[in-house]
Order: structure tokens, then C-alpha cells, then sequence
């Protein structure tokens, strides 16, 4: 599900270039030793529509579904993605060292949940 989009344009020549930043909610789904459990969690989906004239040309996405259960975290990544205008073929690449580090947020709500 899509919570919140941000849009912007750029131009180069002919081509018009749409970026799609969005932050997606989901739901993750834990097996305890005891009982099972589902999580919110929040990520990210970067789309940008090529349109040469009025025809479009091309679609280029990338998502990361699962980043961490903090929206706040997630929006201030999807804002410097717009931010800097990032590509959908470097999102990996720019936020991935986030990523690594978010996701032990899970882990905290886990334990909270657990004990």
C-alpha cells in the first residue's frame, strides 16, 4: 500500500523524465518459538516514466519492501532519495548502508513484543 508519493520532473532535451518517490507499508510475518506475529513495516519504491514527446518510452522501478517498522525513518530516507533526485538503478547503492542498519529496528520490536 502506498502511504505517501512524491513527484518531480526533470527534463533533458526531448525526453521528459517523472521520478515517483513512494513510501509502501506491508506487513511482515514472524514465527516465535510460542506463537506467530505480523509487524508493520515500511520501505521504499522509486519509479521513473521515460516520455519522449506524448509516447511513453520506457518504465525503470526499484523497491525495497522491507527497510524498518519507524515511518519517521523511512520518510527522511525517501526524502533525501528526492532530495538528490536518485535513480531507481542506484537505490541500492545510496540508501543500502541505511538499510543494513534500519532493519535491526525489527529486531527491537520483537524483543518488546516477546518479553
Amino acid at each position: 500500500m502506498v502511504v505517501e508519493n512524491l513527484s518531480r520532473t526533470k527534463n533533458a532535451g526531448d525526453l521528459k523524465m517523472v521520478y515517483f518517490y513512494r513510501l509502501v507499508k506491508s506487513s511482515i510475518d514472524i514465527a516465535g518459538d510460542w506463537q506467530a506475529f505480523s509487524l508493520q513495516s515500511y520501505g521504499i519504491e522509486i519509479e521513473r516514466q521515460d516520455i519522449l514527446g506524448d509516447k511513453l518510452i520506457n518504465i525503470c522501478r526499484d523497491c525495497i519492501k522491507t527497510i524498518s517498522p519507524d515511518r519517521y525513518k523511512v520518510h527522511k530516507l525517501i526524502k533525501l532519495l528526492y532530495d538528490y533526485n536518485v535513480s531507481p538503478i542506484h537505490l541500492v547503492d545510496v540508501i543500502g548502508d541505511y538499510v543494513d542498519k534500519y532493519i535491526l529496528d525489527f529486531d527491537k520490536q520483537i524483543e518488546t513484543i516477546v518479553y
